[in-house]
């Protein structure tokens, strides 16, 4: 059915009523949600009982999770290759948590998710900015700065199949979530560029076309409240809608001395997501869905742990646990991010074994970035004399994106073949600036009193740098799986193609507080202008060793996009980087259904990988002290393995467990500095390059137990998170040479083991058919302790970022 692909009416017209949603006061959806699904609802939702439901043509939501359905794990379904699956016939390594995983965590964005609780996927606030996402799997994804316009992280998020381009935006309040699915390994062809990690796909939960209501609110310590409803609409004329609101809160973490500013690691989300289902005939459907979220975050607090050769100020004292309340007081805002998005999804079933999709999307984010949380790191120099120094750098930053994709799939089924196939048209813009400056200033000699400066206007404040860039892809794929009619049918062969073509058009017009300089010495912005294309395929073969044990053997590749670094002098193109993977793995189920075990092994090759190396800024040939950094692509090969393993039992009635286990290394060449440094000398030493945020080791486990008691449900759940630490920084602060005098090396973060735990009393008999769930949940149950983050200086010494300490609350929850 033809459609208009990007109608600024169309695909705009949830604007007003998603605006009048968020300019309510937050707090409200927390303290009534319980109380109008008690008052408001029993009459309509009797009415609604004999309202009959739609039938979309649209994929059904997949369900996830181990949870039980009665003496057996229930089924999970999957899809990972463009069509509904179940997960133990799906031949590669996935990762499902469901919506009652996320419940009973507490998780309220993709950041919930940083504490390990899904082995090889890692997550983890840039630096201290809240506001942008790192997203590694199996060690691949980042390796230094992607929150650059022209730069790319090697992990596709998609958000019920649409790819959100960029780092910012990922930590906003997530919306009735039926189910998070992680992609594990390179996803290049049916999931094209930037996927040579892998893939985190979520799916939100769709319109029923019967009328039902979800409403939760709670409070918890650190001020915190949490508010929800969701509600679905019965049908209308072939219609079915669904509307959804959330807003989430909690103080800071670490109080600011001044009183005039914030603290640091506090958030306010809130965001409104409407769906609109059209199912004229049943082989037809029309999905429409907006969402409106902001995402008000401050900054991670750095702490010093420990001083370096300089001498250090009387206010700068040291912290070594983690820390309630800063050393001093900085100015401090929060940062805000805005995000809006249209999809409009139109499935058309051709026949019984053949389905046209086209998925249109538009999407647009603002985000501001406001940190000033590493203060003490800064209150040192050589002399100890401290009178007139500067220290609080306030890093500021602004960037805004707008994102447009089409998608059209062909998905079909003949006798022993099934396929998937498809295009994909992505355009992007993105831009920012940056700029940087101190905020205090001692007044005396021992570094113990202090003045505040630049407090005017921060815009008029020179910018640091500024970039903008517009990306337009093209891919076409094609896959499918063929049973030959041997060995009674349990041999299944895939293979799969993809066509790629990037290309990035944009400028550079500040670096280092100035224009840029080019090679000749002329100043202005200077240009990019580069493409790539690349074939990514797959081959894939499964055996049915029983109907319940299925083992399959798959090599596929993935690539990072291209592009260029702008706290760069040159501004000069790289070329994208590869991953190539040969995986194996056994899908198992037994006890009649009551265990589960999976588990995969994977080994390949890394190459071309993006490195940034730090070099002096050049004018006319003369090299000054400021730095600038740029990326090349490393000569050498690298390479990574690994192995996942999860498990489920279901020992008894209402008892779950589950567990699972990931180990991954990678090895990266190392390379030598191609840059002369500040005196001219261009080292011929090779560095070494470490895997950031890739812990050697994670593990995961849980229970889940649930207890009828007469007409209600007791709900138990505890799981825990290992972590066996990681590297944040990609190189050594200083490296002579192997074993070489001087040498400072690269700290590795704490090993973690974070409880989290909920109790709930459900099923609790409202009037009419609403039931009450009351919980009680806490995060970090046992208020370890680990940094997270950490980093050396051999002249202001190492500093880190703890772990959020223990959270804690009651929630309650009524369904109709």
């Amino acid at each position: 059915m033809p459609h208009s692909l990007f109608s600024k009416r169309l695909l705009r017209a949830g604007v007003a009523g998603g605006a009048l949603f968020v300019s309510v006061k937050r707090p409200v959806l927390a303290a009534t949600a319980l109380g109008l699904s008690l008052a408001c609802f029993p009459a309509y939702a009797a009415q609604a009982q004999g309202s009959s439901a739609a039938t979309p043509a649209a994929d059904t939501p997949a369900s996830a999770g181990a949870a039980a359905e009665g003496d057996t794990l229930g089924e999970i379904t999957v899809t990972a290759q463009k069509r509904r699956e179940n997960l133990q016939t799906t031949p590669i390594s996935i990762s499902v948590m469901d919506d009652k995983g996320l419940e009973n965590r507490h998780v309220v964005s993709l950041l919930d998710l940083g504490d390990g609780s899904i082995p090889g996927l890692k997550i983890a606030p840039f630096y201290s900015r809240n506001s942008a996402l790192i997203v590694n799997i199996r060690g691949v994804g980042v390796l230094s700065d992607a929150n650059q316009p022209a730069r790319d992280q090697g992990v596709g998020v998609y958000i019920d199949g649409v790819y959100l381009g960029r780092a910012q935006g990922l930590g906003t309040a997530l919306f009735d979530v039926q189910s998070i699915e992680v992609l594990k390994g390179p996803q290049g062809t049916l999931f094209g560029r930037n996927t040579e990690g892998g893939a985190v796909s979520i799916t939100t939960k769709k319109p029923s076309g019967e009328f039902h209501m979800n409403a939760v609110g709670g409070v918890g310590n650190y001020g915190s409240y949490k508010g929800e409803i969701h509600l679905d609409l019965p049908s209308w004329n072939n219609f079915a809608v669904k509307i959804d609101g959330v807003v989430a809160h909690r103080d800071d973490l670490v109080s600011n001395p001044l009183d005039s500013a914030r603290g640091f690691n506090g958030y306010d989300r809130h965001g409104v997501h409407a769906e609109v289902l059209w199912t004229p005939t049943s082989n037809f459907s029309a999905d429409y869905s907006y969402d409106n979220s902001y995402d008000s975050t401050t900054s991670q607090y750095l702490q010093l742990l420990s001083t370096g050769s300089n001498k250090q100020a009387a206010a700068g004292t040291l912290q070594t646990t983690r820390a309630s309340s800063a050393n001093v007081g900085v100015p401090q805002q929060p940062s805000i991010g805005k995000v809006q998005g249209h999809r409009l999804t139109l499935s058309w079933d051709v026949a019984s074994n053949l389905t046209i999709k086209s998925i249109s999307a538009y999407r647009h984010l603002t985000q501001s970035q406001y940190d000033n949380g590493s203060a003490a790191s800064t209150m040192s120099n050589s002399s100890g004399n401290f009178t007139g120094t500067q220290f609080g750098r306030y890093s500021l930053a602004h960037t805004k994106q707008n994102q447009e994709s089409q998608e059209i799939q062909l998905i079909g089924d003949l006798p022993r073949l099934k396929f998937a196939g498809g295009a994909l048209y992505y355009r992007e813009y993105a831009a920012d600036d940056a700029q940087s400056f101190y905020t205090a200033q001692f007044a005396d000699a021992a570094g113990s009193t202090y003045t505040y400066i630049n407090t005017g206007d921060y815009e008029n404040i020179s910018k640091d740098r500024a970039s903008h860039v517009t990306t337009q892809s093209l891919g076409v794929f094609g896959q499918a799986t063929y049973d030959p009619p041997i060995l009674n049918d349990i041999v299944h062969v895939t293979g799969g193609l993809r066509w790629s073509r990037d290309a990035k058009h944009g400028e550079l017009t500040t670096v280092n507080g100035a224009l840029p300089v080019d090679r000749d010495g002329v100043s202005g912005a200077i240009g990019l202008d580069k493409a790539w294309s690349r074939v990514d395929p797959m081959v894939n073969l499964m055996v049915d060793v029983t109907d319940d044990m299925h083992v399959y053997g798959k090599w596929s590749t993935g690539y990072k996009s291209g592009g260029a670094n702008s706290r760069s002098q040159e501004y000069d193109a790289f070329n994208p980087e590869t991953v190539s993977i040969f995986e194996i793995g056994a899908k198992t189920e037994f006890l009649g259904n009551r265990a589960r075990f999976n588990v995969a092994a994977y080994a390949g090759d890394y190459n071309d990988i993006q490195i940034d190396f730090s070099r002096p800024y050049e004018i006319d040939g003369v090299r000054t002290t400021r730095t600038t950094t740029s990326t090349i692509n490393a000569s050498g090969k690298g390479s990574l393995h690994g192995v996942e393993v999860e498990l489920a039992f279901l020992p008894v009635r209402g008892l779950t467990l589950s567990s699972s286990f990931a180990y991954q290394h990678v090895s990266i060449p190392a390379t030598a500095n191609p840059y002369p440094n500040a005196k001219g000398v261009t080292s011929t030493v090779a560095v070494p390059i470490y895997a950031t945020y890739t812990p050697k080791y994670t593990a995961s486990g849980s229970i889940d137990y649930e207890l009828p008691l007469n007409d209600k449900t007791l709900r138990f759940h505890l799981d825990g998170n290992y972590d066996s630490g990681y590297y944040v920084s990609s190189t050594d602060p200083v490296y002579n040479g192997e074993n070489a005098a001087g040498n400072v090396y690269n700290p590795k973060t704490d090993p973690s083991f974070i409880v989290n735990g909920n109790i709930a009393l459900a099923d609790i008999v409202l009037r009419g058919d609403a039931k009450l769930t009351v919980s009680v949940w806490s995060r970090n149950l046992f208020n370890e302790q680990h940094l997270f983050y950490k980093t050396v200086s051999t002249t202001s010494g190492t500093s880190g970022m703890f772990n959020e300490p223990r959270t804690f609350g009651i929630q309650g929850q009524v369904k109709l």
